[in-house]
């Protein structure tokens, strides 16, 4: 039985290539313009209640430096 990959070098071609997709998305990027919103305010840690962490996970985190140091 022969393998097939998802997107074959025929299939790829019928679509247009690559090159057409990046195009095509280009064209439609002012389409997607999402308005700015002022982000949420954080949530006092004083009102979250029944969520646990384990240590090791905790330890995980702590040790990232773009969230612990």
């Amino acid at each position: 039985m022969q393998k097939h990959s998802v997107t074959s070098p025929a299939r790829a071609e019928q679509d247009g290539g690559l090159e057409e997709l990046r195009g095509d998305c280009a064209r439609m990027v002012p389409h997607w313009a999402v308005p700015v919103e002022a982000a949420p305010a954080p949530v006092p840690a004083s009102l979250i209640h029944g969520i646990t962490v384990p240590p090791a996970s905790a330890r995980l985190v702590g040790g990232m430096s773009e969230y612990g140091g």
